[in-house]
């Protein structure tokens, strides 16, 4: 029961943050659960996956989700989690914590100011069209596919994959920004698309961790179908409830959570 609600703690997140709210699952099933990162990774990222699977699918039936985008960065963070995964169980848990409490960090920073900027709501602060790697056809809506393009999604796919695998992270917190600074995508299409590639990538993370056998099940289970359940039971207060102050709010609990990561990691290699 403790771990459906933690689930379902997640998913609310989700919901009411977007894609990078999953970010804290794992921090969620290490201090209630007691689990060391690299049980909890494939746990958490068990269930963003499958919150943002069934988003996706919302997604793609509002016709906001970028499919071809979505597939370049999805294919190669599912190609290459299971290598996040492998490292993940030969790195000691301390630096390994203290790798995820950098990453939480630069997303509280990351999300802090891109709420921000929409505070301001400065047009003068998004980049220029001309400058921007990825660009709309005027004509369809459809991203204008080049090289910087290409290259630039392909990046963000692969460190999205690396870090799925390793943190047990969805990588929205890479993909968000990463979308809003190469294209010039609506906020409600970036999100889709990030959660369409985190439903990828978790494929990956996921499925490696099973042939492993580093998944508890009996955890697992409840805990990813608490965070569905929220994720779209809150669908329909999420358009009401979220926002820039609200997405302030979580990147300072993010820090937070952070810090105590580190705290407790420093604490336990002090005591030995």
């Amino acid at each position: 029961m403790e771990a459906f609600a933690l689930g379902a703690l997640v998913g609310l997140l989700l919901a009411l943050t977007g894609a990078g709210g999953g970010i804290l699952a794992v921090p969620l099933l290490v201090f209630a659960l007691h689990l060391g990162l690299a049980e909890a990774a494939p746990i958490g990222l068990l269930a963003v996956g499958l919150a943002a699977a069934m988003s996706a699918v919302l997604g793609l039936r509002d016709g906001i989700v970028r499919y071809r985008a979505a597939a370049l960065m999805g294919g190669l963070a599912l190609a290459f989690a299971p290598l996040g995964v492998a490292a993940a169980q030969r790195v000691p848990n301390a630096p390994l914590t203290f790798a995820f409490a950098a990453v939480l960090g630069l997303s509280a920073w990351r999300m802090w100011q891109r709420a921000r900027r929409a505070l301001r709501a400065n047009a003068g602060d998004a980049p220029a069209r001309a400058a921007l790697p990825c660009v709309l056809d005027a004509r369809d809506g459809r991203l204008v596919w080049t090289r910087p393009c290409a290259q630039a999604l392909a990046v963000t796919g692969v460190t999205a994959g690396l870090l799925s695998g390793l943190l047990g992270v969805g990588g929205g917190f890479v993909i968000v920004p990463a979308l809003t600074r190469f294209t010039e995508l609506s906020a409600r299409s970036i999100v889709a698309t990030s959660l369409a590639v985190i439903a990828l990538a978790s494929i990956g993370g996921v499925g490696a961790a099973a042939w492993r056998g580093a998944i508890a099940w009996d955890i697992a289970l409840p805990f990813a179908i608490g965070s569905v359940f929220a994720t779209l039971a809150a669908r329909v207060i999420a358009a009401r409830v979220a926002g820039p102050r609200l997405q302030q709010g979580f990147a300072i609990v993010s820090l937070v959570v952070a810090l105590l990561l580190i705290a407790r990691v420093a604490g336990a290699v002090g005591l030995r």
